[in-house]
């Protein structure tokens, strides 16, 4: 008989990888064929509102300024994000999302939504506190993880 382990590994493991097919399908099947589904998550970060600073959104994304400066060089060369030097420091650039990055926003919430509403639509309330615990104990334990090159 398996162990509640590796059943765990498995399905773990399992829907990391179908959440991340199915999102890249979504995006692609949103008319975005040229959105990786990193650039629609640094798409997410900036939103819809508010203008962001590039250290805001590689603080959001916890990657590297230099990291999001590559994505961002791609999305805006794409249409999708409006870079600006700020006004009041010429050091700072801000980040908004053009029209085409905000129909992209918009498509990846929404998947995102479904999937949340997927997931809990059956649950009771019991259950879905319990599950909230699990995935809140999840993300505890990998936020405390170090990365691999932080580890050399």
């Amino acid at each position: 008989m398996e162990s509640t382990m590796n059943i765990l590994n498995r399905l773990i493991s399992g829907a990391f990888n179908d959440i991340s097919r199915r999102e890249l399908l979504a995006i692609r099947s949103g008319g975005f064929e040229d959105v990786s589904v990193n650039e629609a998550h640094t798409v997410d970060a900036i939103g819809i509102y508010m203008p962001k600073t590039m250290s805001y959104v590689a603080d959001k994304l916890d990657i590297t300024l230099g990291t999001l400066t590559v994505s961002i060089n791609h999305l805006v060369k794409k249409g999708y994000v409006n870079k600006v030097r700020s006004e009041t420091d010429k050091r700072v650039f801000m980040l908004s999302l053009t029209e085409r990055g905000k129909e992209l926003f918009r498509t990846h919430q929404r998947f995102h939504f479904e999937l949340v509403r997927s997931l809990i639509m059956d649950m009771s309330d019991y259950e879905a506190d319990m599950f909230i615990e699990a995935l809140s104990s999840l993300n505890k334990f990998l936020k405390g993880m170090p990365l691999i090159s932080e580890q050399r």
